[in-house]
């Protein structure tokens, strides 16, 4: 298999599935990897860093809901497919707050499956693959991403949100580039329950006051009319 075949992390303790999931994966040219419980595909995420993690939530252990919240705990960016024999809404809302990309109710279609890598896989290129930048430098401002602050030279040690923390990274990845409203719903928000564009303006202008000087005169965070933001770095 080609070196450049992308690494999928298949975490399901279903045989039946497993056997189906990764024999589909590799004819489709996928390099393959098989967790069968939690603790094992944390200890694999670290050594292989794949480029997308398919997430059963019922596991032996650790379920699937603490897998997902330790990776992005570590910093891990790639995107997460979860399923689930469930199909409450609550258990969709909970798994994309905890920073799942999207959400497959089982039995479900493998040409959907199929259909919903590809299009994390290309979002995803807009991210830096695996561990992300944690510090950022705007100037007198210094964010740290890691651990949730930003240092203010007027305003001190602030804390920064989930979502806030979220927006940074994906608006840094995308630096001096025009990035949508829609854009941002769909990777940041992941069109959540409710979100609509008011709402990014709402969470672009408190971040603004966070890592800003003059937030009504932004150096760094700017509005695009008519586009919607850019995060603009020298």
């Amino acid at each position: 298999m080609s070196t450049e075949a992308k690494k999928i992390l298949i975490v399901e303790d279903e045989p039946s599935l497993i056997f189906t999931l990764q024999d589909t994966l590799e004819n489709e040219g996928y390099n393959t990897f098989i967790a069968k419980e939690g603790g094992k595909a944390i200890e694999i995420v670290k050594k292989e860093n794949p480029d997308l993690l398919i997430l059963d939530l019922m596991l032996p252990g650790i379920s699937g809901y603490d897998v997902c919240e330790k990776v992005r705990e570590l910093n891990y960016t790639f995107p997460i497919i979860m399923l689930t024999a469930r199909d409450q809404e609550i258990d969709k809302v909970t798994g994309l707050n905890i920073g799942a990309d999207d959400y497959m109710t089982k039995p479900f279609g493998v040409k959907e499956l199929l259909a919903r890598i590809q299009a994390r896989l290309r979002r995803s290129e807009t991210y830096a693959k695996g561990k992300p930048v944690n510090e950022i430098d705007l100037d007198p401002v210094h964010i740290n991403l890691k651990n949730a602050t930003a240092e203010h030279p007027e305003k001190g040690e602030v804390d920064l949100t989930t979502r806030e923390v979220e927006l940074i990274r994906y608006l840094y990845a995308n630096a001096n580039s025009p990035v949508s409203r829609s854009d941002l719903l769909e990777n940041v928000w992941r069109y959540e329950y409710s979100t609509n564009t008011r709402t990014v303006d709402v969470h672009v202008s408190k971040l603004r006051s966070k890592i800003e000087v003059n937030p009504d005169d932004p150096k760094y965070l700017v509005t695009l009319h008519g586009v919607g933001y850019m995060l603009k770095i020298s």
